[in-house]
């Protein structure tokens, strides 16, 4: 499958490459202008663990603790951090000069709630709650997480930016109801979020904070000192890839978040052009049925799904070529094992007829849900719609654009009500390393977990196992168990490994490689 935009603009494109443009791109070397990846719906970021929910929260919020380039925790509000003999209290207090949008100052009234309205909707989060004590306020720049239990990775989950950021934010934002968002884009991050400038579907403008105290330290992933080198950001949508290539080719944009396997091929002629991949552990697609209604309530059906896979037919429509991976935890990296997925690895639509009708499968209608906004995902929608033909579904695809799909994925109601039956997403391979930071495999039974909310208590019992394992052997061998498991119960379908690559004008200097977007460290030369 190709894009007939594409198709349609290929010779535009062609003869914008060749014209040396660089008026619009020297026209002010202090506004940034971005293409992202999709249009952004939500703000809130502790709500969706959407990705351009995650790259505004970047942009407007600041975190406790960040990534580095090698996923180790640093400080990043925090200015310093102790843990008792017993390793059961964390103390931490806050560095000098944190303050919100409006002037007011950072305190503990604001990061308390927010840590603990985060802890209820991520899925590394929910762990640290399940484990946490309380977490109480010494004084306004002092406060304590105390433990049940010791637990190694309190740092690294307060760090983690796998599922939905936790984000700092006022403190009537942060005692918003975990399960209702709010519009507050007020936070204390590098970048103001510039609301009177706001073109639905269009354009989202961000101005740099003026009053933001950087850490000293040099920028290390999402780590170290967050200085911004311009004055604005524009964030200009473009649903056809097409148009935006030929944008970035003539200079009218400075950077793309994420294009094609087409638009590789275009843009590496172009000498003033770096198309690079800012995510090194890639992305993954992911089929994601919803386990409270039949039929997926039921395993058997959820096999079936898993049994009409072709990967590659998947990476091909949606980037032009990618690979296969039946690891739920990103094939590479050390718990990239694939135990348990040999049945799956070649479509078996015969068999997926049989386990349909042994979950009870009759015919009724299923509601799958796409996004038509996005080529990538339009693309995986088509290829589902004709697969579940192919086993006998009843398939009733609902198109809408992205930002639509991300609202409606967190509504449990009757699929014929609103609800849903499946969704289909894509998800950087840095979160799915770890039973911990990959949202999509926790199947704690309480409905709070990822939407789709998988319930399934033989899994769960051997996450926390893993994530209690005191040597590499008992995790290993837990890790084993887990993913055999999770091919049984299957949460959600892996659709396939591809490089998501960006592209940016090579007058750009410090861009991060990181596996959410950050525009600080940037200039304009």
């Amino acid at each position: 499958m190709r894009s007939l935009g594409f198709l349609r603009y290929a010779g535009v494109i062609a003869a914008a490459l060749l014209i040396p443009s660089f008026a619009s791109a020297q026209g002010n070397n202090r506004i940034l202008k971005m293409v992202p990846h999709a249009d952004l719906k939500v703000t809130d970021a502790h709500f969706t663990t959407a990705t351009i929910t995650n790259d505004h929260a970047m942009m407007v919020y600041d975190m406790l603790f960040a990534w580095d380039s090698k996923l180790a925790a640093k400080p990043q509000m925090v200015g310093n951090h102790t843990l008792s003999a017993d390793k059961l209290k964390h103390t931490f207090t806050l560095r000098p000069g944190l303050a919100f949008h409006d002037g007011s100052k950072v305190t503990t009234k604001d990061v308390i709630p927010s840590i603990k309205r985060w802890m209820l909707r991520d899925s590394a989060g929910q762990k640290l709650n399940e484990l946490t004590a309380s977490i109480d306020a010494v004084d306004d720049n002092t406060f304590t997480l105390t433990l049940k239990e010791p637990y190694g990775l309190v740092l690294f989950t307060l760090a983690s930016t796998a599922g939905s950021i936790p984000a700092i934010m006022p403190e009537a934002a942060a005692k918003t109801e975990a399960f209702t968002a709010h519009n507050n884009t007020i936070g204390s991050g590098p970048f103001k979020y510039v609301a009177a400038e706001l073109v639905s579907g269009s354009k989202v403008v961000y101005a740099k904070n003026d009053a933001y105290v950087p850490r000293s330290e040099a920028a290390d992933g999402l780590a170290g000192g967050r200085v911004v080198k311009v004055d604005r950001v524009e964030w200009t949508s473009m649903p056809d890839p097409a148009v935006a290539v030929a944008a970035l080719g003539a200079g009218e944009v400075d950077m793309i978040e994420a294009i094609n396997n087409d638009q590789k091929a275009i843009l590496l002629k172009n000498p003033n052009v770096q198309v690079e991949a800012l995510s090194k552990a890639g992305w993954y697609g992911l089929l994601r049925p919803n386990h409270l209604h039949p039929p997926f309530n039921h395993p058997k059906a959820r096999q079936a799904l898993a049994m009409m896979i072709d990967q590659q037919e998947y990476m091909q429509a949606a980037f032009g070529g990618g690979e296969s991976c039946f690891s739920f935890f990103t094939c590479g990296s050390p718990n990239g094992t694939q135990a348990g997925a040999e049945p799956y690895m070649k479509p078996n639509y015969e068999k997926a007829k049989q386990l349909l009708k042994e979950a009870g499968y009759n015919g009724e209608k299923i509601v799958l849900l796409g996004a038509g906004d996005l080529f990538h995902h339009n693309a995986v929608a088509q290829v589902t719609t004709e697969n579940l033909k192919k086993i006998g579904i009843n398939v009733d695809l609902q198109m809408s654009d992205w930002g639509a799909v991300i609202t409606r994925r967190g509504n449990k109601s009757n699929p014929y009500q609103g609800g849903y039956h499946i969704f289909q997403t894509f998800s950087d391979g840095i979160g799915g390393m770890s039973p911990l930071t990959n949202i999509s495999v926790g199947s704690g039974c309480d409905g709070k977990n990822w939407f789709g909310w998988p319930c399934d208590e033989e899994a769960e019992k051997l996450r926390n196992q893993y994530l209690r394992a005191t040597t590499e052997a008992d995790q290993l061998k837990t890790l084993e168990a887990l993913h055999k498991r999770l091919w049984e119960s299957i949460p959600y379908v892996p659709l396939g490994k591809y490089e998501r690559l960006a592209a940016w004008r090579k007058n750009l200097d410090g861009v991060l490689r990181t596996n959410v977007l950050a525009l600080w460290n940037i200039e304009k030369k």
